[in-house]
C-alpha cells in the first residue's frame, strides 16, 4: 500500500523540528530567568535583614544619644564627669551617624538586587509565554500531519511564528 505523501508534509515536518528546538531552549531559558529572579529576591531579602538590623543598632544608639543628652542637661556634674559624658556623646553620636551611612549603602544594595530581580521576570516571561505558544504550534502541525490537513499547518506556523516572536522578545524585550 504505498502512501500518497503530499509535499507540503516534507515542509510541515521541518517547521515542526525547528518549532520543536526553539520551545526546548525558551524552555531552558524561561528557567534560568527564573532561577536567577528567585536568587536575586533571597539575596535582596537578606540585604533587607541587614538594613534592619543596622536600623536596630542605630535605634538604640540614637536612644541613649538622647539619654546622654538629657543627663548633661538636667544632672549637676562636676567639670570631669561633664567632659567624661561629652566625651561619651560623640562617640555615640558616630555609631549612630555609622549605622545611618551603613543603611544607605545597604539599602542601595538590596535595592540593586530587587531591579536585577524585576529584569530577569521581565525577560523570562516573554520566554515561558513563548514555550507555551510553540508547544500549542507543535500540537497544531502534528495533528495536521496526522489528518493531512493543510489548513491546520498554516494554523500551527501562525502560532509557531507567534510563539517566535515571543522567544525573540526574550533577548531583545521588543514590547
Amino acid at each position: 500500500m504505498a502512501e500518497d505523501k503530499q509535499p507540503w508534509m516534507n515542509w510541515m515536518a521541518l517547521s515542526t523540528v525547528i518549532i520543536a528546538v526553539c520551545a526546548t531552549l525558551s524552555t531552558g531559558k524561561s528557567g534560568g530567568f527564573s532561577t536567577h529572579a528567585v536568587l536575586a529576591q533571597s539575596k535582596a531579602s537578606d540585604q533587607w535583614a541587614y538594613y534592619q538590623a543596622k536600623g536596630v543598632k542605630e535605634n538604640i544608639y540614637a536612644l541613649e544619644v538622647q539619654r546622654v543628652a538629657l543627663q548633661l542637661k538636667t544632672q549637676t556634674l562636676n567639670k570631669q564627669e561633664k567632659a567624661s559624658l561629652e566625651d561619651y556623646l560623640r562617640d555615640i553620636k558616630a555609631k549612630v551617624k555609622k549605622y545611618t551611612d551603613q543603611k544607605k549603602a545597604i539599602a542601595a544594595k538590596a535595592q540593586a538586587l530587587e531591579d536585577e530581580r524585576d529584569l530577569a521576570q521581565r525577560q523570562g516571561k516573554p520566554f515561558a509565554s513563548a514555550t507555551i505558544i510553540l508547544q500549542i504550534a507543535i500540537m497544531l502541525s502534528s495533528v495536521a500531519g496526522l489528518l493531512k490537513k493543510q489548513p491546520l499547518w498554516w494554523v500551527g506556523l501562525l502560532a509557531g511564528l507567534w510563539g517566535l516572536t515571543l522567544f525573540a522578545d526574550g533577548f531583545f524585550m521588543f514590547f
